[in-house]
Protein backbone atom coordinates (compact mmCIF):
# COMPACT_ATOMS: atom_id res chain seq x y z
CA UNK A 1 0.00 0.00 0.00
CA UNK A 2 2.76 2.20 1.17
CA UNK A 3 4.45 2.20 -2.55
CA UNK A 4 1.21 3.07 -4.26
CA UNK A 5 0.73 6.39 -1.68
CA UNK A 6 4.34 7.08 -2.90
CA UNK A 7 3.76 6.49 -6.37
CA UNK A 8 0.48 8.88 -6.30
CA UNK A 9 2.43 11.25 -4.79
CA UNK A 10 5.38 11.50 -6.78
CA UNK A 11 2.39 12.47 -9.73
CA UNK A 12 2.45 16.27 -8.24
CA UNK A 13 5.78 16.48 -7.67
CA UNK A 14 4.85 18.84 -5.40
CA UNK A 15 6.63 20.60 -2.16
CA UNK A 16 5.49 20.17 1.92
CA UNK A 17 2.86 22.43 2.82
CA UNK A 18 3.98 24.45 5.72
CA UNK A 19 2.25 27.58 4.29
CA UNK A 20 -1.45 25.36 5.48
CA UNK A 21 -0.01 25.25 9.07
CA UNK A 22 1.70 28.81 10.11
CA UNK A 23 3.77 28.47 12.94
CA UNK A 24 2.49 25.07 14.21
CA UNK A 25 4.61 22.72 15.89
CA UNK A 26 3.71 19.33 17.57
CA UNK A 27 3.14 19.51 21.43
CA UNK A 28 6.02 17.65 22.97
CA UNK A 29 3.28 15.44 25.19
CA UNK A 30 -0.38 14.49 24.89
CA UNK A 31 -3.47 12.63 26.46
CA UNK A 32 -4.32 9.52 24.40
CA UNK A 33 -8.08 9.45 24.16
CA UNK A 34 -10.26 7.02 24.58
CA UNK A 35 -13.00 6.26 21.72
CA UNK A 36 -15.96 4.60 22.11
CA UNK A 37 -17.09 2.62 19.00
CA UNK A 38 -20.21 4.11 17.89
CA UNK A 39 -21.29 1.26 15.34
CA UNK A 40 -21.22 -2.50 14.83
CA UNK A 41 -17.89 -3.45 12.78
CA UNK A 42 -18.27 -3.45 8.80
CA UNK A 43 -15.12 -4.73 7.25
CA UNK A 44 -15.76 -4.38 3.47
CA UNK A 45 -13.34 -4.52 0.33
CA UNK A 46 -11.63 -1.10 -0.38
CA UNK A 47 -12.29 0.13 -3.61
CA UNK A 48 -10.90 3.55 -3.32
CA UNK A 49 -10.14 6.45 -0.63
CA UNK A 50 -11.16 9.75 0.40
CA UNK A 51 -8.55 12.42 2.27
CA UNK A 52 -11.26 14.96 3.80
CA UNK A 53 -9.26 18.44 4.60
CA UNK A 54 -11.44 21.02 6.46
CA UNK A 55 -11.20 24.61 6.02
CA UNK A 56 -10.38 25.54 9.71
CA UNK A 57 -11.25 29.35 9.33
CA UNK A 58 -14.89 27.85 8.84
CA UNK A 59 -14.66 25.52 11.35
CA UNK A 60 -13.30 27.89 14.11
CA UNK A 61 -15.78 31.00 13.43
CA UNK A 62 -18.43 29.34 16.09
CA UNK A 63 -15.77 27.66 18.09
CA UNK A 64 -13.54 30.21 19.39
CA UNK A 65 -13.01 29.99 23.29
CA UNK A 66 -14.15 26.07 22.95
CA UNK A 67 -11.79 24.39 25.23
CA UNK A 68 -12.11 21.39 23.41
CA UNK A 69 -10.71 23.27 20.86
CA UNK A 70 -8.08 25.75 21.67
CA UNK A 71 -5.37 24.24 19.19
CA UNK A 72 -6.70 24.55 16.37
CA UNK A 73 -8.81 28.00 17.33
CA UNK A 74 -6.96 30.01 19.73
CA UNK A 75 -3.99 31.25 17.42
CA UNK A 76 -0.99 30.40 20.25
CA UNK A 77 -0.65 26.55 18.52
CA UNK A 78 -0.37 27.95 14.86
CA UNK A 79 -2.99 29.54 12.51
CA UNK A 80 -4.44 26.61 10.11
CA UNK A 81 -5.55 26.81 6.46
CA UNK A 82 -6.41 23.87 5.55
CA UNK A 83 -5.98 20.38 8.28
CA UNK A 84 -6.72 16.77 7.93
CA UNK A 85 -10.07 15.70 9.17
CA UNK A 86 -9.54 11.92 7.92
CA UNK A 87 -8.24 9.79 5.33
CA UNK A 88 -11.37 7.54 4.58
CA UNK A 89 -11.55 4.12 2.88
CA UNK A 90 -14.66 3.50 0.65
CA UNK A 91 -16.10 0.28 -0.69
CA UNK A 92 -18.69 1.43 -3.44
CA UNK A 93 -21.33 3.10 -2.16
CA UNK A 94 -20.80 1.91 1.47
CA UNK A 95 -17.59 2.38 3.31
CA UNK A 96 -15.71 -0.15 6.18
CA UNK A 97 -15.44 1.52 9.66
CA UNK A 98 -14.56 0.34 13.15
CA UNK A 99 -12.49 -2.79 12.23
CA UNK A 100 -10.89 -4.28 15.02
CA UNK A 101 -7.50 -3.24 15.48
CA UNK A 102 -4.92 -4.86 17.48
CA UNK A 103 -3.91 -1.38 19.27
CA UNK A 104 -4.73 2.26 19.41
CA UNK A 105 -2.25 5.48 18.97
CA UNK A 106 0.38 6.12 21.21
CA UNK A 107 0.69 9.22 22.49
CA UNK A 108 3.60 10.06 20.41
CA UNK A 109 2.04 8.86 17.16
CA UNK A 110 -0.63 11.41 17.63
CA UNK A 111 1.25 14.46 18.91
CA UNK A 112 3.77 13.59 15.80
CA UNK A 113 0.69 14.17 13.26
CA UNK A 114 -0.87 17.59 15.22
CA UNK A 115 0.27 19.89 12.74
CA UNK A 116 -1.96 18.00 10.13
CA UNK A 117 -4.76 17.15 12.25
CA UNK A 118 -4.65 19.93 15.37
CA UNK A 119 -6.82 17.55 17.40
CA UNK A 120 -5.84 14.65 19.52
CA UNK A 121 -9.13 13.18 19.89
CA UNK A 122 -9.82 13.92 16.00
CA UNK A 123 -6.57 11.80 15.18
CA UNK A 124 -7.58 9.00 17.57
CA UNK A 125 -11.20 8.68 16.08
CA UNK A 126 -10.33 8.72 13.08
CA UNK A 127 -7.68 5.61 13.28
CA UNK A 128 -10.44 3.64 15.50
CA UNK A 129 -13.41 4.26 12.97
CA UNK A 130 -11.62 4.37 9.31
CA UNK A 131 -7.83 4.02 9.80
CA UNK A 132 -8.38 -0.05 11.78
CA UNK A 133 -9.89 -0.88 8.16
CA UNK A 134 -6.74 0.14 6.24
CA UNK A 135 -4.11 -0.65 8.48
CA UNK A 136 -2.91 -3.13 11.09
CA UNK A 137 -0.78 -0.44 12.87
CA UNK A 138 -1.69 2.96 13.60
CA UNK A 139 1.61 4.55 12.43
CA UNK A 140 1.46 3.08 9.01
CA UNK A 141 -2.35 4.67 8.63
CA UNK A 142 -1.01 8.22 9.54
CA UNK A 143 2.30 7.88 7.13
CA UNK A 144 0.14 7.28 4.55
CA UNK A 145 -2.38 10.40 5.14
CA UNK A 146 1.37 12.03 5.50
CA UNK A 147 2.42 10.84 2.11
CA UNK A 148 -0.92 12.11 0.01
CA UNK A 149 -0.91 15.29 2.26
CA UNK A 150 2.68 15.86 1.18
CA UNK A 151 1.94 14.91 -2.44
CA UNK A 152 -0.43 18.08 -2.82
CA UNK A 153 -0.03 22.50 -3.75
CA UNK A 154 -2.88 24.33 -2.58
CA UNK A 155 -3.88 27.57 -4.11
CA UNK A 156 -3.96 30.55 -2.52
CA UNK A 157 -7.36 30.37 -1.04
CA UNK A 158 -6.90 34.02 0.86
CA UNK A 159 -6.88 35.48 -2.85
CA UNK A 160 -9.26 32.78 -3.85
CA UNK A 161 -12.18 34.12 -1.63
CA UNK A 162 -11.61 37.67 -3.18
CA UNK A 163 -12.64 36.37 -6.64
CA UNK A 164 -15.45 37.48 -7.88
CA UNK A 165 -18.38 35.62 -8.88
CA UNK A 166 -16.95 32.75 -6.76
CA UNK A 167 -18.58 29.35 -7.16
CA UNK A 168 -17.52 26.02 -6.40
CA UNK A 169 -16.21 25.20 -10.15
CA UNK A 170 -14.21 27.76 -9.23
CA UNK A 171 -12.82 26.80 -6.33
CA UNK A 172 -11.95 22.83 -8.39
CA UNK A 173 -10.16 24.99 -11.04
CA UNK A 174 -7.75 26.31 -8.39
CA UNK A 175 -6.74 23.26 -6.72
CA UNK A 176 -6.31 21.72 -10.57
CA UNK A 177 -4.48 24.34 -11.80
CA UNK A 178 -1.82 23.93 -8.43
CA UNK A 179 -1.97 19.98 -8.86
CA UNK A 180 -0.54 17.87 -12.48
CA UNK A 181 -2.53 15.21 -12.74
CA UNK A 182 -5.79 16.12 -10.97
CA UNK A 183 -9.29 16.91 -13.17
CA UNK A 184 -12.10 18.84 -11.47
CA UNK A 185 -14.27 16.03 -11.12
CA UNK A 186 -11.86 14.05 -8.62
CA UNK A 187 -12.46 17.57 -6.42
CA UNK A 188 -15.29 17.21 -4.08
CA UNK A 189 -16.03 20.83 -2.37
CA UNK A 190 -18.35 20.87 0.49
CA UNK A 191 -20.19 23.69 0.95
CA UNK A 192 -22.55 24.65 4.57
CA UNK A 193 -26.22 26.13 4.11
CA UNK A 194 -24.54 29.52 3.89
CA UNK A 195 -22.84 28.49 1.12
CA UNK A 196 -18.99 28.57 2.89
CA UNK A 197 -15.96 26.95 2.16
CA UNK A 198 -15.93 23.35 4.72
CA UNK A 199 -13.96 20.85 3.07
CA UNK A 200 -11.99 19.19 0.00
CA UNK A 201 -12.64 15.80 -0.39
CA UNK A 202 -9.99 14.54 -2.71
CA UNK A 203 -11.30 11.14 -4.51
CA UNK A 204 -8.53 8.34 -4.82
CA UNK A 205 -8.99 4.83 -6.90
CA UNK A 206 -7.40 1.88 -5.01
CA UNK A 207 -4.01 2.64 -6.09
CA UNK A 208 -4.12 6.20 -4.16
CA UNK A 209 -4.49 8.03 -8.15
CA UNK A 210 -7.14 10.79 -8.50
CA UNK A 211 -10.46 9.51 -9.93
CA UNK A 212 -13.92 10.88 -10.29
CA UNK A 213 -15.81 11.45 -7.20
CA UNK A 214 -19.22 9.69 -6.81
CA UNK A 215 -22.06 12.20 -6.65
CA UNK A 216 -22.14 12.65 -2.91
CA UNK A 217 -18.56 13.24 -2.19
CA UNK A 218 -18.20 15.21 -5.35
CA UNK A 219 -20.57 18.19 -3.10
CA UNK A 220 -21.70 21.46 -4.68
CA UNK A 221 -21.99 21.97 -8.34
CA UNK A 222 -19.91 24.05 -10.48
CA UNK A 223 -21.99 26.62 -10.29
CA UNK A 224 -22.96 26.45 -7.03
CA UNK A 225 -22.11 30.39 -5.59
CA UNK A 226 -19.61 29.95 -2.95
CA UNK A 227 -17.37 32.07 0.05
CA UNK A 228 -14.56 31.38 1.82
CA UNK A 229 -14.33 33.04 5.45
CA UNK A 230 -10.62 34.19 5.71
CA UNK A 231 -10.84 33.94 9.89
CA UNK A 232 -11.18 38.19 10.48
Amino acid sequence: MLAAVAMAGLVCQAAPLAAQHYQCSPPRTVAVPRIEREARPRPLPITGYTLALSWSPEFCKPRKGRPQHARQCNGRDGLFGLVVHGLWPNSGRSWPQWCTAPRQPLAREIAANMCLSPSAALIARQWAKHGSCMAQRPATYFKVTRILWQGLRFPDFDRVSREDDLTAGIIRRRFVDANRGWKPDAVGVLLNSRGWLEELRLCYDKRFMPTACDRQRFGARDETPAKIWRGL
